[in-house]
């Protein structure tokens, strides 16, 4: 039987971070584990944990591909025009 696939919404930084570590606990992986699968330090790991705003795309997509996680882009269910871009 195949496993449930879970989606999380995100739309700022620090929710990205808290799934980052939530993904990586679940997984029982330590932050040198990642870091070695990503190319990083640990040290930088837990920085960007704590700050995923400064994550680049790219590490972003290697994070994601290390811990089980894939990234998936769609248009919105519902579009208030009243709501500007975080940007």
């Amino acid at each position: 039987m195949p496993a449930k696939s879970i989606s999380q919404l995100l739309v700022t930084a620090p929710q990205l971070g808290q799934l980052l570590v939530a993904s990586r606990k679940h997984r029982k992986l330590t932050q040198a584990q990642v870091a070695q699968r990503v190319g990083l330090s640990q040290n930088r790991i837990s920085y960007l944990e704590k700050n995923a705003g400064e994550l680049s795309f790219q590490q972003l997509l290697s994070w994601c591909s290390a811990i089980g996680l894939e990234l998936r882009l769609g248009e919105r269910e519902t579009v208030d025009s009243n709501n500007e871009p975080e940007w």
